[in-house]
């Protein structure tokens, strides 16, 4: 094994003896020590170059310098396509035009990472499903494309043709090289992101992160206005942390007790009751889950560490540190509508695929934000499965919610019941639908489905024909076009009104 994985690693060799022992691959060792010597540099970073000692320019240079060290120590000379990616992105946005830049950014950006996806995985090792370098560059082309939609709205819109988020994200001018590499390649989140806006980080390397413009609710306030103090990170790092040890124990403990590539054993699924099956699929799903935990629990401990994250307070007085965090564990293994689940599951995609395009696009917008998600994962087939089925089971799940859920709203016992309900049939749907997510090929993929009968797919097409939805999002539109409409209106009135002040005034004089 650890000549297999030797030759898989395209990074450092350093730590061949510490995989050997412990039987990990080489690249995911590599990983979680490059994450862990963050975490230290993180808590160096923020004693040693805080904005108080510090200028942006230096803690620019060396959050930069140290997120193109941890690459090269992880993916060898495969961290070049970091800058490759960065640098075409950079060069879109310089000289393209401002009308069109986010759009050929976002082409230019994606076309990229989907070329290197399809390289690693039909080229060179079809089916190593481990640590690559394709990872970070996914998190790269979020940042980039984010960023693209930001400059576009700052420098093209007004206010009144941005909703209150988009003025927030909004950027007024063009970054300089090194702010963009900073915020693209900064050791905190070159490896496991997670995605934030570039106006965050800016404020964070800036040291103007504690404003006022994060408390919605203060600690206290001084003569009417609210204390600059600021709060220490160190009990979210260590309960993150903390969080991130149990994950990865029940991982290791469960995941080869409970494989998911046993569900489609043919003995398994031959001598099994089928009730059974449902319950093993969802085992095995929740025994798949703590990798995950692990992975953006972690990476947002180390973004704490350095003090990035903070968002203000609780009612309490508390700080929160959940400005860039990208998952609510338990949210996710407690929700009770597909919905809930995927607000809770890898949050800032969620945002992005919603900033980027589920907000934009004037067709079908669903669809199209599961279709972009798909291509942003890979170009293995059972990601295209899991996603179109996950359309299916999003309308479903909505056309439920809106027709049966105002029944169960009568009274608490009602409610409970529905809740038990939706719980348990959230974490069926959710783990039908990951099933290709997991196995990546087609066969497999297919052969499970079969397996089921296809019955949660006929499922969801018996309840979107039988129940109507609510199309919500063309409401929203056009409630939000009439009152642009009454606005526009209002100020014609207004310069008419002004017009012809002025032109009464001219005839007096």
């Amino acid at each position: 094994m650890a000549t297999q994985t030797t030759a898989s690693c395209t990074g450092s060799t350093l730590l061949q003896p510490i995989s050997d022992i412990i039987n990990l691959p080489l690249d995911q060792v590599n990983f979680v020590a490059c994450q862990l010597f963050a975490l230290l540099m993180a808590v160096w970073f923020r004693l040693y170059l805080h904005p108080s000692k510090t200028s942006p320019f230096i803690r620019h240079v060396v959050a930069t310098l140290l997120g193109f060290y941890l690459a090269l120590f992880c993916f060898g000379w495969y961290s070049l396509h970091f800058l490759v990616q960065s640098g075409l992105s950079y060069g879109v946005m310089v000289f393209a035009g401002l009308e069109r830049m986010h759009r050929y950014c976002f082409i230019v950006t994606m076309g990229y990472l989907i070329i290197c996806q399809i390289t690693r995985v039909y080229v060179f090792d079809y089916g190593m499903y481990s640590a690559d370098f394709t990872g970070p560059m996914m998190v790269i082309t979020q940042k980039i494309t984010s960023m693209a939609f930001e400059l576009h709205d700052g420098l093209t819109k007004r206010e009144g043709q941005l909703t209150p988020n988009q003025k927030y994200l909004a950027i007024s001018r063009m970054p300089s090289l090194l702010e963009y590499l900073s915020y693209n390649c900064n050791f905190m989140g070159i490896l496991a992101g997670p995605t934030c806006s570039y106006n965050d980080y800016m404020a964070f390397i800036e040291g103007t992160c504690y404003e006022p413009r994060h408390q919605e609710n203060a600690n206290g306030k001084e003569n009417g206005k609210y204390k600059q103090s600021e709060p220490s990170p160190k009990n979210d790092v260590i309960s993150k942390l903390c969080t991130c040890a149990l994950s990865l124990a029940v991982y290791l403990s469960l995941c080869k007790l409970l494989p998911v590539e046993h569900s489609i054993d043919d003995d398994f699924i031959s001598s099994t009751p089928f009730h059974l099956q449902v319950v093993y699929l969802y085992l095995a799903m929740l025994a798949l889950r703590p990798k995950y935990y692990f992975v953006w629990t972690l990476a947002d401990a180390i973004n704490n560490a350095a003090g990035f994250g903070f968002n203000g307070y609780n009612k309490d007085g508390s700080p929160r540190w959940d400005l860039i965090s990208n998952l609510r564990i338990l949210d996710i293994e407690s929700a009770t509508s597909f919905k809930s689940f995927l607000d809770n599951w890898n949050i800032q995609t969620s945002l992005w695929l919603k900033r980027v395009c589920y907000e934009r696009c004037p067709i079908n917008p669903t669809a199209a934000t599961f279709m972009l998600s798909a291509m942003w994962h890979g170009v293995y087939p059972g990601y295209y499965l899991t996603f179109v089925t996950g359309i299916a089971m999003t309308m479903a799940a909505r056309a439920v919610r809106n027709n049966i859920r105002p029944y169960f709203l009568v009274s608490d016992s009602h409610k409970r019941i529905y809740d038990v309900i939706t719980w348990a049939a959230t974490q069926v749907a959710i783990s039908y639908t990951v099933v290709p997510f997991v196995l990546l090929a087609v066969g497999p993929s297919l052969k499970f489905y079969w397996s089921w009968y296809f019955c949660l797919h006929l499922l969801c097409l018996l309840v979107v024909l039988a129940l109507p939805v609510k199309k919500r999002r063309r409401e929203v539109k056009g409630q939000t076009y009439s009152l642009q409409k009454e606005r526009q209106q209002d100020n014609q009135n207004e310069h008419n009104c002004t017009d012809n002040n002025c032109n009464q005034k001219d005839k007096t004089s």
